[in-house]
């Protein structure tokens, strides 16, 4: 099984730190059609009261239209891959490793393994450290 690394938007937006107000966002999108298969919300210590939410994919006019009106904008200055396959002992280390070594930073990491697949998201600064971090993962997770 050949993992897929390939690149992606992700959508962000700041909200109330309120019981609700997460599924409000979630339920706008979903509404609209959209099929989320990464969702990070989080507490923003810097500014008590407020959250975060980052979400992908999303498609279309109406699934984009619906994120922003929920106050969810496409992350500015957020350029990141999704790659989806297999799952086995180290291919954290793997992915890590194989980055750093072609010297691209990292911005942020999000992975999880259910049963035997695995789905990562990495985010990077700009749109040439994404594109090289597929160049040089799609050898390394051959």
């Amino acid at each position: 099984m050949a993992f897929e690394i390939t690149k992606v938007d992700v959508w962000a937006g700041e909200m109330e730190d309120r019981p609700g107000t997460l599924a409000r966002k979630l339920d706008a999108v979903t509404q609209a059609g959209a099929n989320l298969d990464f969702v990070i919300a989080r507490r923003q210590p810097d500014k008590p009261g407020t959250g975060v939410v980052f979400l992908a994919p999303l498609q279309g006019a109406e699934q984009t239209g619906a994120a922003r009106s929920a106050g969810i904008q496409k992350a500015a200055g957020l350029r990141s891959i999704r790659i989806v396959g297999p799952d086995r002992p180290g291919l954290g280390a793997t992915i890590a490793k194989t980055v750093g070594q072609a010297g691209i930073n990292m911005r942020g990491l999000s992975a999880a393994a259910v049963g035997d697949r695995c789905v990562t998201y990495i985010a990077f600064e700009s749109d040439e450290d994404a594109a090289k971090a597929i160049q040089v993962l799609a050898p390394a997770l051959a």
